[in-house]
C-alpha cells in the first residue's frame, strides 16, 4: 500500500467466515512489503482468522498457518514477500518488540499484528488499524488509514 492518504474510518459487515476471507483477498490484492496491518479487537472478535485468510492469499489455500500466540511471530517467505504474522497478547513490555526483531520488520516486511495496543509508542505511523468486532452473526470491521484504492475496493465488494 502506497504512503496513506485517507484518514477517515469506515465499517465493513462481514456475516460470515468466506466474507471475511473475501475481505483478505481484497487486503492482499493491496498490501506490500513494508506495510503494516494492526488486528484490535477482543478474543474471539477474528483477528486470527483474517491474518490466516490473508497469509493463504500469498502462500496459497494449503499453507499451514499456525497460531502465534506463544511463538509470538511466525515468519513466511518468499522470493516475493515476507510476511511477519506477530500476535502479542503476551507480551510484557512493549519495549520486547526490539527482541522479537518486528520493530526492524516493519517498514521492511509485510506484518499483520494482533493485538498491536502492545506496542506502545511504537505503533507505526502509517500503519492500517483494521478493529474487529463480533456481532450476534459475523463481525463488523472498521478500517482507519486504507489507501483510497483499498478502501474503494472494500467498499465496492462489502457495499449494503
Amino acid at each position: 500500500m502506497p504512503t496513506q492518504t485517507a484518514t477517515s474510518s469506515f465499517d465493513i459487515f462481514l456475516p460470515s467466515a468466506d466474507s471475511t476471507d473475501r475481505c483478505a483477498a481484497i487486503f492482499a490484492r493491496h498490501c506490500h512489503m513494508g506495510d503494516t496491518l494492526l488486528l484490535f479487537g477482543p478474543v474471539g472478535a477474528g483477528k486470527s482468522h483474517f491474518a490466516r485468510a490473508l497469509i493463504r492469499q500469498f502462500f496459497g489455500p494449503h499453507q499451514e498457518v499456525p497460531s502465534p500466540s506463544f511463538t509470538l511471530v511466525q515468519t513466511y517467505t518468499t522470493p516475493q514477500i515476507e510476511i511477519w504474522h506477530a500476535d502479542l497478547y503476551r507480551l510484557g513490555h512493549s519495549e520486547e518488540i526490539i527482541e522479537l526483531g518486528l520493530e526492524d520488520a516493519m517498514g521492511a516486511a509485510l506484518c499483520v499484528i494482533e493485538w498491536p495496543e502492545k506496542l506502545g509508542p511504537n505503533i507505526p505511523q502509517n500503519a492500517v488499524h483494521i478493529r474487529l468486532s463480533p456481532q450476534t452473526e459475523g463481525r463488523v470491521m472498521q478500517v482507519l488509514g486504507a489507501p483510497p484504492a483499498l478502501q474503494s475496493a472494500l467498499q465496492s465488494a462489502f457495499a449494503s
